[in-house]
């Protein structure tokens, strides 16, 4: 769960500072807070996560600029847990707005946009 509300901060922050995607992936609105099915289903049922452990990607492409807004969210939102960074985003009108009309409960393949990520984000930036 971590990871991915991580991934999901560092493309938001990506998205409100330069205007374009840090990653061509896109997040679902499930009942725990953001997930890109695709990072899910190299991480599902692993609980701790050691470094390269998922052999998918290449971090050598990602440029100096990249990689120091990944570590500057990493840095600022890290010491938090799962269930922390899962209520953080159950507040936040990207997750929010993707979920609407639904319960609480309810499961949901619902496309939080970069478009609403970018939106939100830049009035309400993850760094400060």
């Amino acid at each position: 769960m971590k990871l991915q509300k991580l991934a999901f901060y560092s493309q938001a922050q990506h998205l409100a500072q330069y205007g374009s995607s840090l990653f061509p992936e896109d997040f679902e609105a499930w009942r725990g807070g953001p997930v890109a099915p695709e990072l899910y289903a190299l991480h599902r049922g692993m609980f701790l996560i050691r470094p390269g452990e998922l052999v998918s990607g290449d971090s050598s492409a990602l440029t100096d600029a990249e990689r120091g807004l990944i570590d500057r969210v990493c840095s600022a939102l890290g010491g938090m847990t799962g269930a922390e960074l899962s209520e953080r985003t159950h507040l936040e009108s990207p997750w929010l707005h993707a979920r609407e009309g639904l319960a609480s409960s309810a499961p949901s393949d619902a496309v939080i946009t970069q478009e609403a990520m970018r939106s939100y984000y830049q009035g309400h930036p993850v760094l400060d």
